[in-house]
C-alpha cells in the first residue's frame, strides 16, 4: 500500500503529514480492507511520518496482529531487499502482511514480486494484493484504489 495523501510543508520528506484528505484515505483503505476480511499477521511500515499515521488510521478499522517499522522501506528503497524479507516471514507463522511505503517502492516491489507485471503507479492509498504462495513467482490478484 501506498500511504495517503500528504502536504509538502515540513522541515523534511520523512516529516511530511497527511492532509485531512489522506487521513480520510487511509479510512476508508481500512474499512474496505475490513469489509473484504481481510486480517494480517504483521504489517510492516515506513518510519516516515505519512506512512505511519496512515497505518495508524488503518488498523484502526482492520485487524493486524502486530507491526514493526523497517528503515529501508523509503522512497529509495531496495525491492529485492523487501522481497528477501517477505520469503523469511513464513518461516515466523507470518502468512499475511500488509506493508505501508512510498512511491517508487511499492511499485517496484510489486515488479520484483512479479516480474511480468510493470511497476504499477499507485495513486495515494492504493492497495496491491500479492499472492505469494506458489513456489514461482508472485502473482498480482488485485489493485484497489481508494476513491
Amino acid at each position: 500500500m501506498r500511504h495517503g495523501e500528504a502536504g509538502f510543508a515540513a522541515s523534511s520528506d520523512a516529516s511530511r503529514t497527511l492532509t485531512d484528505y489522506g487521513l480520510k484515505q487511509a479510512c476508508q483503505a481500512g474499512l474496505w480492507l475490513n469489509q473484504q476480511n481481510f486480517k494480517f499477521d504483521l504489517g510492516l511500515v515506513s518510519p516516515y511520518l505519512r506512512a505511519q499515521q496512515t497505518f495508524t488510521e488503518l488498523s484502526s478499522h482492520c485487524r493486524v496482529s502486530q507491526f514493526e517499522t523497517d528503515n529501508l522501506l523509503v522512497p529509495g528503497g531496495s525491492p529485492s531487499h523487501i522481497a528477501d524479507l517477505l520469503m523469511t516471514l513464513p518461516d515466523r507463522g507470518i502468512d499475511n502482511v500488509i506493508i505501508v511505503s512510498h512511491l517508487p517502492l511499492v511499485g517496484y516491489l510489486v515488479n520484483e514480486l512479479c516480474p511480468d507485471v510493470s511497476p504499477p503507479m499507485f495513486p495515494t492509498a492504493a492497495i496491491a494484493c500479492v499472492d505469494l504462495s506458489a513456489n514461482t513467482a508472485g502473482k498480482l490478484e488485485w489493485f484497489h484504489v481508494v476513491e
